[in-house]
């Protein structure tokens, strides 16, 4: 069962910060660049070529990020 996080209450979301830390974040980003490896064409399966790869998608990513922070009202 997924638990919702209140982001009002200031300890469960301390609790789900903390859960979320740079580990989380790492583990994630290395299993991003893993996908992106095996998504790729053999021929283009090396490290140049993920990187430009990965570099376009975030940038794409955070791009959207700051459209959409604007267009919500969210900050920046």
């Amino acid at each position: 069962m997924i638990k919702k996080i209140n982001p009002e209450d200031p300890e469960e979301y301390k609790h789900f910060r903390e859960f979320l830390g740079p580990q989380q974040v790492d583990q994630l980003i290395r299993h991003a660049i893993q996908s992106c490896w095996m998504g790729l064409p053999r021929g283009r399966q090396n490290v140049k070529e993920v990187e430009k790869q990965i570099r376009r998608i975030v940038d794409r990513a955070l791009r959207d990020l700051r459209e959409d922070a604007s267009a919500f009202s969210l900050g920046g």
